[in-house]
């Protein structure tokens, strides 16, 4: 297994590793006797582990390479499992489980995100159009954070075993992946940013206008909406769902992350060069998510948990392709790495949501917060808005002037200032 195809499958049972963990909240919940407070720290610890592992590897991954990083990734993910496997002896195999699930995730993210994005591409696969990467990063990603949600799920409620079993399965699943990894091609060979490593860490391209102008707005809702919808809606309705409360919450993650590799070929033709179409529309997808998940409170409704957890899962889609798409066109080669580190590390910060909410509940009612948290989507939705035709970056050339007075920019094909020099 040569070229993405390697990348994208060990892209896909490193998500794996970090989802699989969701649909299992309430089996830890019901068989220990953890608090909402543990339990949630078992989501918050999660994000310890990923925040630097998103901002380190990529820089560690243009400094020495794809693919050794990648690999260490492959082994942390190994790790996860394995250490999972072990929380029935208690909370502390949990907490040091979900940490290295972050970093397992962060370091997939950044690395093998910008790994299939230049093997999808020539001289690796010459066929691919421009987009291909991004699409095929979301897709392993959504179907490995689906498929590794629904194994565990599944067995965690029906399987024998259910606190060892699921966690076994992905280390057998994982395990040929660490030899396959080590012979996909190398893409990252200019050794980085010379100097310090620190060097390395900077990241120029996060300085762009269109990235924290239109990206930044957009990237926290992503997973935002993930956790509320699938993270959340199974805590508050376990009343409603006893007995089989692990099997709804596989059900939710399932269809979220289904959906979310479904309306792939949508995102694909919404993503535009020359404005936010694609992250607008994500946006308008995810506030109505919020505001469905805000409603299954009101209700108490398992029905409507699902209709909130597929209106999610069609805006993480969307979210997924159009933002990885903005953020290849604007990072620069050395910065490609850097700034997807950068722009996981925003959309993962949603999902400390649930976190936070039940910090401030009380003095305010989770209604109140749903309330709030759209109206905040809403906003987020008009500053992309305002600046959706605003700040593109280099690769595009001015075109003839909009209705509203900006100008249209045209695609240009291959490596534009070198195209306009050979021109003047």
């Amino acid at each position: 297994m040569r070229g993405w195809k390697g990348v994208f499958g060990t892209l896909f049972v490193c998500s794996w590793a970090g989802n699989q963990f969701s649909p299992l909240l309430l089996m830890y919940e019901d068989v220990h006797g953890y608090s909402a407070v543990t339990v949630n720290a078992f989501l918050g610890v999660y994000v310890l582990g990923l925040a630097p592992a998103l901002l380190i590897a990529g820089a560690l991954s243009d400094r020495h390479g794809r693919r050794p990083v990648m690999f260490a990734g492959t082994l942390f993910a190994l790790a996860t499992s394995a250490v999972l496997a072990f929380g029935y002896f208690g909370p502390a195999p949990v907490y040091l489980g979900r940490l290295l699930a972050g970093i397992t995730v962060g370091t997939a993210m950044a690395v093998g995100t910008s790994w299939l994005k230049e093997l999808s591409q020539a001289p690796f696969d010459p066929g691919a159009d421009a987009g291909s990467g991004a699409r095929r990063a979301s897709l392993a990603f959504t179907l490995g954070s689906g498929l590794g949600a629904l194994v565990a799920g599944a067995l965690a409620q029906w399987g024998p075993w259910r606190e060892v079993l699921p966690y076994v399965v992905h280390l057998l699943v994982t395990i040929p992946f660490v030899v396959l990894v080590r012979r996909v091609p190398e893409t990252s060979t200019t050794g980085g940013v010379r100097g310090p490593l620190r060097n390395q860490l900077r990241v120029p391209s996060v300085a762009h206008r269109r990235f924290h102008r239109v990206v930044v707005f957009a990237a926290p809702w992503i997973f935002g909406s993930a956790a509320l919808a699938y993270g959340y809606v199974p805590v508050l309705l376990k009343e409603e769902t006893r007995g089989l409360g692990v099997a709804y919450a596989t059900l939710l993650t399932v269809v979220a992350l289904g959906v979310a590799a479904v309306v792939q070929p949508a995102a694909k033709r919404l993503d535009s060069v020359s404005s936010a179409r694609g992250l607008t529309v994500a946006l308008a997808v995810l506030t109505l998510a919020v505001a469905c998940v805000g409603a299954v409170v009101a209700t108490g409704s398992p029905a409507l948990g699902v209709v909130a957890a597929a209106v999610a899962g069609a805006g993480i889609g969307i979210g997924l392709s159009s933002g990885l798409q903005e953020v290849q066109r604007i990072a620069g080669t050395r910065d490609l790495a850097g700034l997807t580190g950068v722009f996981y590390a925003c959309a993962y910060a949603g999902f400390l949501a649930p976190t936070v909410m039940a910090a401030i509940t009380p003095p305010f009612t989770t209604l109140q917060l749903f309330a709030a948290l759209v109206v905040i989507g809403l906003v987020c939705t008009g500053v992309v808005l305002v600046n959706y035709r605003r700040h593109l970056p280099t690769g595009e050339v001015p075109g003839p002037r909009s209705a509203d007075g900006d100008l249209d920019p045209v695609r240009v094909e291959g490596d534009v200032a070198g195209d306009l020099r050979h021109r003047g």
